[in-house]
């Protein structure tokens, strides 16, 4: 039988080990962007498709089904300069007129919420 100090190395190897996996299945979920007018903010401090892809002149609509207030807050500038703000259960929509990468957060969870929509022809 290990001792203890083997057992304590085997523990910690495998939470690094699950740790890591989870990340990199987490950041291979936003690793292609989706074709999709609609983001889905669920209970989880996260945007969902976090990447997106629209054509010229689409509606994209973000509905927070979190239990907190969440925002779309544009950060490339020339967009709503104001956070576009949702309590739990409302949506919020913005129309794409120009080609572009737009990345956004939330403004309230800038830490954790983190999303682009790519607008092309």
């Amino acid at each position: 039988m290990p001792d203890i100090g083997v057992r304590v190395r085997r523990a910690i190897a495998g939470i690094v080990l699950g740790a890591a996996i989870a990340a990199c299945s987490q950041a291979g979920e936003s690793a292609t962007p989706t074709s999709t007018t609609s983001v889905d903010l669920p209970p989880s401090y996260r945007f969902s498709p976090a990447e997106i892809v629209v054509r010229i002149g689409a509606t994209v609509t973000w509905t927070n089904n979190d239990h907190f207030t969440h925002s779309v807050q544009f950060l490339d500038g020339g967009l709503p300069g104001k956070p576009l703000v949702m309590e739990p259960g409302q949506s919020a929509t913005f129309t794409f007129v120009g080609p572009g990468l737009y990345h956004y957060q939330c403004h309230l969870h800038p830490q954790n919420m983190h999303g682009s929509v790519s607008v092309g022809p």
